[in-house]
């Protein structure tokens, strides 16, 4: 059963929830602050955070950046009563996977966790898939450059597959918010930017002249896999 751990300050928004993670068949826990959340996640497994952005004590961009530096296979949503885009960025950038603006329909929570899961438990088609330097070990879901370990969280990782398996070809932001995120995905599309931007600083020998993947401007995104 996926295991789903809630993290919400506000009693009235963490029921509501549960109640329909519940109704949908997720096994689900809950915490009401940053610290809560961080001993709950070193004593159980969790296969999806959602992570309120306004906590107290530690906030969820504390607590997403504290978790991201040991496990990166947990899904993460942030959760947010902000609506500007430097909050959003700043919890996609420290390595949340997604995030929801309050106030959100039951429909729309279930659909994005759905998705997110999707996305992480994928059972890929081939065994490995290289392009230059880069190995991707499909069904471990790791990743190799030159031989050495490359640590990406589960949306990263979904990205750079996406580029190899097309390299050479121009690729849209639209078309990789669809094959990442998925069609029904009703989010900001510049979530694909912040991602790609987060990839580049793990796969790039200098990110902000960026060798692999490459910005084709006005069109979108190429992969050169033997740019080195």
């Amino acid at each position: 059963m996926i295991r789903i751990l809630v993290v919400e300050d506000e009693l009235s928004i963490r029921s509501f929830i549960v109640l329909n993670l519940k109704k949908a068949g997720y096994a689900v826990e809950e915490a009401e602050n940053g610290e809560d959340a961080l001993e709950k996640f070193e004593q159980h497994s969790f296969d999806l955070l959602l992570l309120d952005v306004m906590l107290p004590g530690l906030n969820g961009f504390q607590v997403c950046q504290k978790i991201r530096e040991t496990n990166v296979e947990t899904g993460i949503i942030m959760l947010t009563a902000k609506v500007q885009d430097d909050d959003k960025v700043e919890g996609l950038t420290i390595g949340a996977d997604d995030y929801l603006t309050k106030p959100f329909s039951p429909k729309e929570l279930l659909a994005r966790i759905s998705a997110l899961l999707r996305r992480i438990n994928k059972k890929p088609e081939l065994e490995e898939l290289e392009s230059g330097a880069f190995t991707l070990f499909l069904k471990e879901k790791r990743v190799q450059k030159a031989g050495h370990p490359l640590v990406l969280t589960p949306t990263e990782f979904e990205l750079l597959m996406q580029f190899m398996k097309r390299e050479g070809e121009i690729i849209t932001r639209d078309e990789l918010l669809d094959l990442v995120w998925g069609k029904s995905y009703v989010g900001d599309p510049k979530i694909v930017d912040v991602n790609i931007r987060r990839l580049r600083r793990k796969i790039e020998p200098q990110p902000s002249s960026p060798k692999y993947v490459q910005t084709v401007w006005g069109r979108g995104y190429r992969w050169a896999g033997e740019s080195e």
